[in-house]
């Protein structure tokens, strides 16, 4: 099977290659589980063998993977929709931390860096494979419920559509108060900082050299990625940039959005609640507002990177062969 046929024709294998990597998954928790003292990126927090979480992720795709097999034999289902997308929910949390894998990049600028756990990094990006195999499996039992094309969601062959979108500007608009907060402080203001040390929301102990010397220079490194990621997110949206290469651009959009999309919601609302006190809890240094505001803002980001890679992702559709 060559590769135009695995893209034409995978609503009718998303469901058994979902059911499949469910059950060895959950066989893999099971051998954690029982393993002496190994994990292999099952248990949470780098906990020991033969923990809860283990033998609940070991229970969870099972059930995953007997849903998978049901769905085959019993098409009609009509809760199995909402239970694949828990799924795909459950394997994108087991996934999570793959998705920041790019950002062990800085390691090579930086010093002092607990050791790469690689069995836990493999473990995680099985799990992302898994999530990508049940949103397959999701969309095609959504579109077969709904009477549309399983492969477009569409009801007849229909051609390229451009669309426009101002998501990159939301998502530009979204990054800026972190960007803005971190060049103020790498040029020597010490707003919304009461920490020690003399590089405000610099941790001089991992911070590499060159890191170091940058920021006395009023250059912060994350700031940089920052504009990256404020490039992406207008290169996915501007009519312009369409004909750029499909594939690297929806990898690194859908990668994007969900790594900052939940992960600044997470310092949204700790930062809320800790600007509110309601929370009595530290922020190594920052105010609250800032953990709000600045960190919070990558919540907004991932959601508006997430719109504009949608709607590059459609704008860039070629003509169905299907329906």
């Amino acid at each position: 099977m060559g590769i135009t046929d695995i893209r034409t024709t995978w609503p009718a294998w998303a469901g058994r290659a979902a059911a499949v990597w469910s059950a060895a998954y959950a066989a893999g928790a099971v051998g954690a589980a029982l393993s002496p003292g190994r994990a292999y990126g099952y248990a949470l927090g780098a906990k020991a063998h033969g923990t809860a979480v283990e033998w609940t992720v070991a229970g969870l795709y099972t059930a995953a993977a007997a849903l998978g097999l049901l769905k085959l034999r019993r098409p009609g289902l009509r809760w199995a929709p909402a239970a694949a997308w828990g799924t795909v929910a459950a394997a994108f949390v087991s996934g999570f931390g793959f998705l920041f894998s790019p950002a062990h990049l800085l390691d090579l600028v930086s010093r002092n860096q607990d050791p790469m756990d690689w069995a836990a990094w493999a473990n995680q990006g099985v799990a992302t494979l898994g999530a990508v195999l049940w949103t397959g499996t999701a969309l095609a039992y959504r579109r077969r419920a709904r009477g549309v094309c399983p492969h477009c969601g569409g009801r007849g062959r229909r051609a390229r559509v451009e669309r426009r979108t101002r998501a990159g500007y939301v998502a530009v608009a979204a990054l800026l108060p972190y960007a803005l907060l971190k060049s103020a402080w790498a040029a020597g203001s010490r707003v919304g900082y009461s920490g020690s040390g003399r590089h405000p929301g610099l941790d001089e102990h991992y911070a590499g050299d060159q890191v170091i010397r940058l920021y006395e220079h009023g250059v912060d490194l994350t700031v940089v990625l920052a504009l990256t990621g404020m490039a992406l997110a207008l290169v996915l949206s501007l009519p312009r940039f369409r004909r750029l290469p499909r594939l690297p651009l929806l990898a690194l959009g859908w990668a994007g959005a969900g790594a900052f999309a939940p992960f600044g919601a997470f310092l949204l609302v700790y930062g809320s609640l800790a600007w509110a006190g309601v929370l009595d809890a530290g922020t190594g240094g920052h105010a609250p507002w800032v953990v709000a505001v600045a960190y919070g803002g990558f919540c907004f980001y991932g959601v508006a990177l997430g719109r504009a890679v949608l709607g590059f992702q459609r704008a860039t559709r070629r003509t169905c062969r299907v329906c």
